[in-house]
This record gives structure tokens, C-alpha cells and sequence, in this order.
């Protein structure tokens, strides 16, 4: 390896708590330190982690449970003088902040007192995360500002998606923002032969209407809205699973006992297997995710990378990668048309399987193509940097 560039990866979420964005850093910093080596990821400790088989350095920093939140941590790098002294021990050449939380402030630190240049992504609705929890709008509003106040201080604002500045814009950031994919390490391995394979292995019958969501299971990824559907179409012969945790995975299968749910669908938990989450969506006809919360999910294109296209709502911003009908299928926001675009495509699966393959061509990018494309930005942002 003739190059060691020195990253550090600075996130709030990292595996084993598995989202989008720890998924995202994790790949991030597997493809980095095989391309160029240095890496190390700046993060809550998780009691249970273990980082002894990875290539790069998990530097962890002391954690405590985030309240209303399992299973996600938080701390507080800059309270610890010996992390943080270690921490700025280390001769980086760049941070790329993927949150702007306790993981940011650490990053901008490493920034100023290293004259180096920090990136950072925005991948979250955090105005949603907050409204949850704070009833007070004017509190809300005043930690939007120092949400902003953290990107407005970095050398590159980065979003997953191009509907996504229109987030970010919104909350008040001043300044340009670039693009940059999210990608996908489930891209290979799809076949018939596998394809039939998983569906023996999971008990799910060759013709069986197979409904998948994966995330957090909070109310505002739509989780509720799907419950309500599932009960409109309970006539047809279908199979939901429901894989992934979250603070309201309890009040979830409550609704499915409730509704008369339970014979057809499966609570999984928590998958970080990437080999056992790959087949629940090979084996899905659909990709349920009417979220409105949602910035840029890469569980879409996860989905899709396995020929599985999503249902997402109309002109919410997740669903903007979406063309209805050719690689994904959009909906109003309402059950009525939910349930009708289900029992439509429960009665043409040859419609879903062009659409699925359509996706899998169409917004499937793999970690290593992304990564390739970072590594060229990285460097000519510490490029730059040098010049001034």
C-alpha cells in the first residue's frame, strides 16, 4: 500500500447499533483503509463491540445510553482529556464528520488544532428526531440552529441525494452542498438458483406475496401506516417480515396481534449479518418504506441491489431516486392508496420483477465505486487546504 492517508471517520452510530449511517461509515472505512490505509473511526464505545477482526481502528471514546433510543449511545469525546489527547496524537490529513453531534464537535476539533480540512455529511431529518421528544417548538428550533452553526463551520457539506439540499436548506444553511452517493455491498450473488435457495431456507412458498420492511421500527418510518395496510389486504396470501428494533417494536406487535396480523407476519430483530439480512430481501416481492422521515435510506437500495423495488410515498424526499411503475412503485400518503397499489401488484408479479430489475440497474452503486469517488474529493480538498 503506497499511500497512507490518515482519515478519521467521526459518527454517532456505529456497529453494532446498525442504521444507515453506521452501515454507511462502516463501509466507508473498510473500503478506505484497503484503498489507502490510516483509518480510524471516532465513536461511542459499545459495551459489546468487538473490533479485533477489523483491519482499521475503532477509537472509541466513553458512552452512555441515549434516552427513548435503544439501542443507541452517546458521549462526550472532549470530557476526556487522555482520549482526547490520544486522539489528537494522531496525525490526520482529513476528518469527515457523518454527524454533528458529540462525534462532529470532535472532528472539528481535530480540524482546527491540526489545520486540516473536515468534511461533513448531512444524512438525517434531526428536526423529526427532536420534535419527538421536545414538545417545545422553540427549543426544537433553537438546536436546529446549532445543527447548522456545526456545518456552516466545515470546508465541504456533503448530502446523499440531490433532494436532500432541499432538507438542509430548509433549516437554514447558507452555502454550497454536493452530492455524494450512498452505495450498496449487497451487489453480486443473485440468481435464480439463490433466489429459490433462501426462500426454502425462511419457509416461504414459491408463489407466496412476500412484504419486507428493514430500519428502525419507529412510528415515523411509517411502521404504523404499513400495520394498517397489512389489515386491509389480510384476504390475500401474503407473508410480512419485519426485520430490525426500535422504541416502538413492542406497541408493533401489539397492532399485529391486535388486527389479526400474527399468522402473517414475523418480527426478526436486529440482523448484523450481512449474508442473513441479504436474504430477506431476496425473498421479498417488495420493499415496504412510506417513510416521510427518511432523507436518502440505503435499505432502498439494498433492496434493489437484490431485485426487490420498494413501495415509498409520492414526493416525500427518500423517494425522489424512484420512476413509478419502471424501478419502484410510489403511493399518495393515504391507505386507501396503499392497499389498492398492493393488491394490484399481488395480481401482476411480472410488473414487480421488471421493477426490481430495473432498480438493481438503475439506483444500485456499489461501496467500493462510491468510495473511489471519495477518495478523489478527499484529496482534492487537502489539496486546497495546502494552498492556503
Amino acid at each position: 500500500m503506497a499511500e497512507n492517508l490518515n482519515i478519521g471517520l467521526c459518527c454517532d452510530a456505529f456497529p453494532p447499533v446498525m442504521d444507515g449511517v453506521s452501515v454507511c461509515v462502516e463501509n466507508y472505512a473498510y473500503w478506505l483503509q484497503k484503498k489507502v490505509g490510516g483509518v480510524g473511526v471516532i465513536t461511542p464505545s459499545v459495551p459489546s463491540a468487538d473490533y479485533s477482526k477489523c483491519d482499521y481502528e475503532v477509537l472509541g471514546y466513553p458512552s452512555i445510553p441515549v434516552p427513548f433510543r435503544h439501542p443507541y449511545v452517546t458521549g462526550m469525546a472532549e470530557m476526556d482529556p487522555v482520549y482526547l489527547s490520544r486522539l489528537l496524537q494522531r496525525q490526520f490529513k482529513l476528518v469527515h464528520a457523518h454527524c454533528p453531534f458529540s462525534s462532529g464537535k470532535a472532528a472539528l476539533r481535530i480540524a482546527k488544532v491540526q489545520n486540516i480540512p473536515i468534511v461533513a455529511t448531512f444524512h438525517s431529518k434531526y428536526r423529526d428526531d427532536f420534535k419527538r421528544v421536545i414538545k417545545s417548538g422553540l427549543v426544537v428550533d433553537e438546536i436546529i440552529k446549532t445543527i447548522v452553526a456545526f456545518y456552516q463551520q466545515v470546508d465541504e457539506v456533503w448530502v446523499p441525494q440531490e433532494s436532500v439540499k432541499e432538507v438542509i436548506y430548509d433549516y437554514g444553511f447558507k452555502g454550497d452542498v454536493e452530492v455524494v452517493d450512498n452505495g450498496s455491498d449487497l451487489v453480486a450473488d443473485y440468481s435464480d438458483e439463490y433466489f429459490a435457495s433462501v426462500r426454502d431456507e425462511l419457509g416461504v412458498g414459491r408463489d407466496e406475496f412476500v412484504l419486507l420492511f428493514v430500519g428502525q421500527h419507529i412510528w415515523e418510518k411509517g411502521t404504523r401506516f404499513i400495520i394498517d395496510t397489512l389489515e386491509k389486504i389480510k384476504d390475500l396470501p401474503f407473508r410480512m417480515f419485519f426485520v430490525g428494533t426500535g422504541y416502538a417494536a413492542g406497541d408493533m406487535k401489539r397492532m399485529v396481534h391486535e388486527k389479526g396480523l400474527d399468522d402473517k407476519t414475523t418480527f426478526v430483530g436486529v440482523l448484523t449479518d450481512r449474508a442473513q439480512i441479504k436474504k430477506y430481501y431476496a425473498v421479498a416481492d417488495l420493499f415496504l418504506f412510506p417513510s416521510l422521515y427518511d432523507n436518502a435510506p440505503l435499505v432502498v437500495r439494498e433492496a434493489a441491489a437484490l431485485h426487490t423495488p420498494a413501495v415509498m410515498v409520492k414526493d416525500s424526499t427518500a423517494s425522489t431516486i424512484l420512476q413509478d411503475g419502471f424501478n419502484g412503485f410510489l403511493i399518495e400518503n393515504s391507505i386507501e392508496s396503499f392497499e389498492n397499489t398492493l393488491r394490484g401488484l399481488a395480481a401482476d408479479r411480472d410488473h414487480i420483477r421488471r421493477a426490481g430489475i430495473e432498480a438493481s440497474h438503475t439506483i444500485v452503486r456499489s461501496w467500493e465505486n462510491v468510495v473511489d469517488e471519495v477518495l478523489t474529493r478527499y484529496r482534492d480538498l487537502i489539496a486546497r487546504k495546502k494552498l492556503f
